[in-house]
């Protein structure tokens, strides 16, 4: 189903595409060369829930969906294939599939990043003594060295997002698995290395710097696959595929699929996508990105932090020479909440939603409590509302749900300012709840800083997208991208901070009644 048609007559000439596989969509976008989109197409994920706490994708409806979404964007932009300069697929992190190297056949269903089957064995390793011996051998080792990439093994802890454990449960639980990486016959592969498989009929068994590195599995210190973690969680080496550049000719699509081949010119994991689609090129530069879940990203430059509790390394991408670090915090059910309020009727349009939080001078001390938190870590934590009275409406609730994206968003910022010693720059948000004012304008107020809106929300398309065009020279550098910037709002703070705060202290106060429920 297109999501966009033609913005005009296309005429013949070189476009790229980028795509998104994101957990509740995959959208692709045709650009020109002012990146402006020429045509658009999208269609919905749907995820799968086997067992309570299970999240899976079907591999062939996702790439279904992905070819679909490719032929219909460049249908609706009026365009043929052979137009088209090359292919950037941007992915969500973390979701990964095992599958028989000869025959190419999965053992097993995607298993979303989202999944918590692994919530056992997270538990049993993280109260384990072994843990507790590799804290203290970490922590000396940073002590007499000072050397970073001892820090975060001191204070490394387990959980259910990581890839880690979710595959060591593969090799644990999914025998035809386990026996084939024995016999050095199992692939591992995070959604782009499977598409890129799938792409190529074969040909191409790869993945990129960024998508590895937020595996967990992959070491951003030595840029390789971590032999240590893998011994400690009995994950043969022999599953990972080779680590490419970002902005990288991975090959050829097959000409079977589109009819003629299509170059593939960057595979990217999504928030670092989105980073580059908002040009956060320089050491400071903050990219806020709120869809599912919330994702503040630090571009720190040719300096890599060690990992500080709720503050995580990546690599933002590699390019040549060039390699990009970021920090990294997370906030859990941001989109995923508003769409189950949604479900159950609180709005009938997302876009009412900030109309009705301002409707109404404040929540009546309602606080919406999420799945899960900024910091510490409970996997069984479930989201609720406290504070419900016999006034309280679907206003307060939504307003809530709002407010506590905000508060949130205070959190980590003040964790940020307070780990990551580097001046911070421009804040540039994205992602489907940017487009909330009641959550933007509340954000700037908390922290007290400007949050420039870009006019398209969809930033790991548009990142993907210029990944590829540097790539294949459709665009010359990134000062070029810079000029291709455009920006829709800018919100600047308006209310003290103090304002706020006996609403954060409710929900504060809400928030340390709810761990372990």
């Amino acid at each position: 189903m297109p999501c966009g048609q033609p913005d005009g007559g296309a005429a013949p000439g070189r476009y790229v595409l980028g795509v998104d596989v994101g957990s509740t969509v995959v959208k692709c976008y045709v650009y020109d060369r002012a990146a402006a989109v020429r045509g658009s197409s999208c269609r919905k994920v749907e995820s799968l829930y086997p067992r309570p706490g299970w999240v899976e994708l079907d591999p062939e409806v996702l790439w279904s969906q992905f070819v679909g979404v490719i032929k219909e964007a460049v249908q609706a932009a009026g365009l043929h294939m052979r137009q088209i300069a090359g292919l950037g697929i941007s992915t969500q992190r973390g979701t990964f599939i095992t599958w028989h190297k000869r025959t190419g056949k999965p053992f097993h269903n995607f298993i979303s990043w989202q999944d918590l089957r692994s919530a056992e064995l997270v538990n049993s390793w993280n109260k384990s003594l072994l843990l507790k011996v590799i804290h203290v051998i970490f922590t000396v080792l940073y002590f007499l060295t000072g050397n970073d990439r001892y820090l975060a093994p001191s204070f490394l802890t387990f959980s259910t997002h990581q890839t880690s454990m979710k595959l060591s449960w593969v090799f644990k639980n999914i025998h035809e698995a386990e026996e084939a990486a024995k016999k050095n016959n199992c692939c591992f592969g995070t959604v782009d290395t499977w598409l890129l498989y799938r792409l190529t009929k074969g040909s191409v068994y790869a993945t990129d710097y960024s998508n590895a590195s937020s595996t967990g599995i992959f070491e951003p210190f030595t840029k390789c696959w971590n032999p240590t973690l893998c011994n400690l969680l009995s994950i043969p080496m022999s599953v990972y595929p080779p680590v490419k550049d970002t902005s990288f000719n991975f090959g050829s699509t097959d000409s079977e699929i589109f009819g003629v081949p299509i170059p593939i010119m960057a595979v990217v994991a999504d928030q670092q996508s989105a980073m580059f689609g908002e040009c956060c090129f320089h050491p400071g530069d903050v990219k806020l990105t709120m869809g599912t879940g919330g994702f503040w990203n630090v571009n720190t430059g040719e300096h890599l932090f060690a990992s500080r509790r709720s503050l995580y390394p990546l690599i933002g991408w590699k390019i040549g020479e060039e390699v990009v670090y970021l920090t990294e915090g997370s906030i859990s059910d941001i989109g995923t909440a508003i769409k189950w309020a949604q479900d159950i009727e609180l709005f009938t349009n997302v876009d009412e939603t900030a109309e009705m939080a301002q409707s109404i001078a404040d929540s009546q001390g309602v606080c919406f409590i999420p799945g899960l938190q900024v910091s510490g870590y409970d996997p069984y934590l479930c989201a609720s509302f406290m504070g419900l009275k016999p006034s309280t409406n679907r206003n307060h609730l939504v307003r809530a749900m709002l407010e506590s994206v905000a508060f949130r968003n205070k959190l980590l910022y003040d964790i940020i300012v307070k780990k990551v010693h580097i001046p911070l720059r421009t804040i540039r948000a994205d992602g489907g709840v940017s487009n909330n004012s009641f959550v933007m304008q509340m954000t700037s107020d908390l922290i007290n800083k400007k949050i420039e809106k870009p006019a398209n929300a969809d930033m790991s398309s548009l990142g993907a997208a210029f990944l590829a065009g540097l790539a294949s020279g459709f665009w010359p550098d990134k000062e070029q991208l810079k000029k291709l910037r455009r920006i829709e709002a800018v919100f600047e703070p308006q209310k003290d901070s103090e304002e706020y705060r006996p609403a954060m202290d409710a929900w504060l106060q809400a928030m340390k009644h709810s761990p372990h429920w």
